[in-house]
């Protein structure tokens, strides 16, 4: 069965750092390209990031560049998210996501707030 497990998430003040984590598992891990997104309160979800399936290859939503970074360890079947200088729009549940077989697979999210 397919899992997508997020963590890391919490407070934090702006300016401020967190990890967050997916851990997979439940289908062939380093096929698939695999993202993050966020859905903020009152707004629509939207894509933050994406990795290819190897790693060598990354995207990123213009307001986030520069400040996160995604990465993936194949040997872990994880996925994470280093945020740095984040900002109170930052604040949302983040979700990471891959997609199989024509169907989308959603983690449950890790709430981030920035917040003084």
């Amino acid at each position: 069965q397919l899992q997508l497990v997020e963590s890391g998430g919490g407070l934090v003040q702006p300016g401020g750092s967190l990890r967050l984590s997916c851990a997979a598992s439940g289908f062939t891990w380093d096929y698939y390209a695999i993202g993050w997104f966020r859905q903020a309160p009152g707004k629509e979800r939207e894509g933050v990031s994406c990795i290819s399936a190897s790693g060598g290859s990354t995207n990123y939503v213009d307001s986030v560049k520069g400040r996160f970074t995604i990465s993936r360890d194949n040997a872990k079947n994880t996925l994470y998210l280093q945020m740095n200088s984040l900002k109170p729009e930052d604040t949302a549940v983040y979700y990471c996501e891959v997609g199989l077989s024509g169907h989308d697979y959603w983690g449950q999210g890790t709430q981030v707030t920035v917040s003084s």
